[in-house]
């Protein structure tokens, strides 16, 4: 697009050349820009992206998208951000079948994701969220990722409040809806669960007569969505259409099942650590399914799955045994609950968590970190070492297994001196906490 078409569709104004053609994505990352691509100028609370532009148009940015006029060929916009949206849809608009995957629910998003664009690469090129980019820069970034070719796009969309939802939907519309779960991640910025529920079903709202809405029969309250669509209702789970059974976790911690769809089943190795995983993989079957994928091929391609978003249960193993399991992106009870089951499956009585806060959770925060405390003594973990002050009533809920230290380098210290080489680490909080330092200078000893 030229310079002036951006103008046009986001209502901006150009300075510069306006002949200027942008022909590679767009980006908020200075040091991410493709040649001829778009840097989009964002002025945010840690940074401000205008003072990169002079580094992106070195690295060979085409234009910039910016609030503010810079020394560069521009189109300068009151609001970066919606105009990245208005861009987005746009685009999106100028593509002939392509079919939008939404992915929206408390945890498993991610994960979720990525397996699912797994399961649709061999039938044609799929555009999908990159990490967890889930949000208003997120969502249209993904989408401003396509060309004519492609024929899948899964988006991943996350909320923090009423109404985000519905706003990236209209960004990019979804053929296909999936609601995964809803649990008690942000509760303390929705209030309760009904109200993240209500922000969640905002994704099935926007699937139309022709699409699909995938739910999981397991959690009543995504069930309840079923009424707030047009779309045709896809369940997952138990009960659902498409159902899993058998489930079981081999030595290395990875599970076994049976998927079960329209009178067939297929049996299932799904090389991700963690019975969770189970849940993750049906929706993306459902998915799939929905999308004209047989059964038998579906599963075959789970098969050979692999980790593509970085600190989402990494396994690495030290050249002297030790087990480390970098699950530091981010945590809620829900995920953390997951995340101890399937190490304790591993580890065998030599588990041990490092554990951080859990943030976001509002006035049910100490009752959730002592929860998740009781799980892992009750789950046998050798040691449980909390870090930091927020993360204490874990540490008071597992009581005499359990140790809390300030801060990250002493946990390290701590950590260190006392593993021997049997022992499986898992390492979880919220983003917030960068927990990850530990289980990268632990992979240094």
């Amino acid at each position: 697009m030229s310079l002036r078409q951006i103008a046009d569709v986001t209502g901006g104004l150009v300075s510069g050349d306006e002949r200027t053609i942008v022909d590679s994505r767009a980006t908020v990352d200075s040091r991410a820009i493709e040649a001829g691509g778009l840097f989009v100028a964002v002025a945010g609370e840690h940074a401000d992206g205008h003072d990169y532009v002079a580094q992106a148009m070195a690295a060979g940015a085409a234009a910039v998208l910016c609030s503010r006029e810079v020394d560069a060929p521009s189109v300068v916009v009151a609001d970066v951000t919606g105009a990245l949206g208005l861009l987005a849809r746009h685009v999106l608009g100028l593509v002939d079948d392509v079919s939008v995957v939404g992915i929206t629910g408390s945890s498993g998003k991610t994960s979720t994701k990525d397996l699912l664009a797994q399961v649709l690469e061999p039938e044609g090129v799929t555009v999908a969220t990159a990490g967890n980019f889930n949000n208003e820069l997120g969502v249209p970034l993904t989408v401003l990722g396509i060309d004519e070719l492609t024929r899948f796009i899964v988006v991943e969309m996350g909320a923090r409040g009423v109404g985000h939802i519905a706003a990236l939907c209209r960004i990019a519309p979804p053929t296909i809806g999936v609601v995964l779960n809803v649990g008690h991640a942000h509760i303390g910025e929705f209030g309760s669960a009904q109200a993240i529920a209500r922000t969640k079903g905002e994704l099935v709202e926007a699937v139309d007569r022709s699409g699909v809405a995938v739910l999981n029969a397991d959690d009543p309250l995504v069930l309840a969505m079923a009424g707030r669509t047009d779309g045709t209702i896809k369940t997952f789970g138990a009960a659902g259409d498409v159902q899993v059974s058998d489930i079981h976790l081999d030595s290395s911690g990875t599970p076994h099942f049976t998927l079960r769809h329209d009178g067939r089943s297929v049996e299932v190795h799904l090389p991700l650590i963690g019975e969770y995983h189970v849940a993750n993989a049906a929706a993306a079957a459902t998915v799939a399914l929905a999308l004209g994928i047989d059964l038998a091929t579906i599963a075959s391609r789970l098969a050979t799955a692999e980790p593509r978003s970085s600190m989402r249960m990494e396994r690495h193993v030290r050249d002297d045994g030790v087990v480390i399991v970098n699950d530091a992106y981010n945590a809620n009870p829900e995920s953390m609950a997951a995340a101890l089951r399937a190490v304790a499956a591993i580890g065998k009585g030599r588990a041990v968590a490092v554990l951080g806060e859990m943030l976001e959770l509002g006035d049910d925060s100490e009752q959730a970190h002592r929860e998740v405390g009781r799980l892992a003594a009750e789950l046998g973990f050798w040691r449980v070492v909390a870090v930091g002050a927020g993360a204490r009533w874990i540490a008071e809920g597992a009581g005499e297994v359990a140790v809390t230290v300030d801060d990250v380098d002493v946990a390290i210290r701590t950590l260190s001196a006392s593993l021997s080489g049997d022992e499986v680490v898992l390492v979880k909080a919220s983003r917030g906490g960068r927990l990850e330092r530990v289980a990268y200078a632990l992979l240094q000893s």
